[in-house]
């Protein structure tokens, strides 16, 4: 089993923004206002290798690879009364996505199945509360529910905090916490730590812990600091990971990245229940550009595990066509070294998405 988090240091592509939704509504059922969301993504990637062959089908000697990245189909309900209700399935990756119910009490009280982002989609319970400039949430959680992914029970908590918090001038601060078993389908402690190189079809991570046999318990703190002047957003992350080993060390990385977001059409950013939200275009027919910027690093060496470093420059440009369409174009310019005796591989990727979602 693969118990790979999602590293924000490693966000791939879509972390340069994310996307705005327009969901379509469909009926009221039992008095639940239901609504349909879905997105579908096509990527093309173009390597510039230099040691690994990035390309996801080996060496066939191409340099590239496109595919449908995700297609994801989500129903949502509103009600009836205070509960609120999503239901989320990829049949593209053939795994569920968001699955939740919510009651609302006050505020934006709720109660949901997804967990904070070092893990992927689990089965479990939160509570959150929160006021117009901060955010408490705790959760407990399982495992996924599509067979054969990830396992072990946990638990998480994340606040948030905007000292300033104005139409176009915000600054958001953040902390986050969780702690789960390392668990396989078979409930052995297996472990990897691993991620691609800012590019989601590569088919080569250049920066690998490898299994661990006698995990333990994983745990991840991450702090999170966003800042928004009018059109401009600025945020960074940072996360640490120790894993509990039975017969070795505990094993410890960490990451982080900076990244900056231009408007270039004017746009100012959003903010939801502790998150920066993304605009629609001012002007739908003529569209939102956005030009950004980010840098990744990840150190995953520590007391004999040779696991590596990276870092990574990213250079992108997106545009919103309306509501539903967006188009990305990302240069990434790949710096890494792995091994007892560091081997150095220094790839440069062009990366193209073509988005729809509604």
């Amino acid at each position: 089993m693969n118990l790979a988090p999602k590293l924000l240091a490693f966000a791939i592509l879509a972390g340069l923004s994310s996307a705005a939704c327009a969901e379509i509504p469909i009926d009221v059922i039992g008095g639940s206002e239901v609504s349909f969301e879905g997105l579908l993504q096509a990527d093309y990637d173009q390597y510039d290798t230099d040691v690994a062959n990035l390309n996801i089908e080996g060496n066939d000697g191409a340099d590239s690879d496109q595919e449908l990245r995700r297609a994801e189909l989500v129903f949502k309900g509103k009600g009836p009364g205070m509960w609120n209700w999503v239901v989320g399935f990829d049949p593209k990756a053939s795994k569920w996505l968001d699955v939740n119910v919510a009651y609302k009490f006050s505020g934006f009280t709720k109660a949901m199945t997804t967990n904070l982002q070092a893990v992927s989609r689990r089965m479990g319970i939160a509570l959150a509360t929160g006021g117009d400039n901060w955010t408490v949430t705790g959760s407990y959680f399982d495992r996924e529910l599509t067979r054969r992914q990830a396992n072990g029970p946990g638990y998480g908590v994340r606040g948030t905090f905007a000292p300033v918090n104005e139409a176009g001038n915000l600054v958001h601060l953040g902390l986050s916490y969780i702690n789960y078993k390392a668990e396989d389908s078979l409930g052995e402690g297996r472990a990897r730590f691993r991620v691609r190189p800012d590019a989601d079809l590569a088919g080569k991570r250049l920066v690998d812990s490898d299994q661990f046999l006698d995990a333990d318990r994983i745990a991840t703190l991450g702090g999170e600091v966003a800042w928004v002047h009018g059109p401009f957003k600025a945020q960074a992350e940072m996360m640490r990971t120790n894993v509990g080993r039975d017969l070795n060390p505990d094993y410890s990385f960490d990451s982080w990245y900076v990244s900056g977001l231009w408007n270039l059409t004017g746009e100012s950013w959003g903010y939801k229940g502790g998150v920066v939200t993304t605009p629609l275009p001012n002007e739908p027919a003529s569209g939102m550009w956005q030009l950004g910027a980010r840098y990744d690093h990840a150190d995953m060496n520590d007391d004999g595990v040779y696991g590596g470093k990276e870092s990574n420059w990213t250079l992108g440009v997106n545009y919103y066509w309306r509501s539903n369409f967006k188009f990305m174009l990302n240069y990434v310019k790949v710096n890494s070294e792995r091994g007892a005796i560091p081997i150095q591989d220094d790839p440069s990727i062009v990366e193209f998405r073509a988005q729809i979602y509604w």
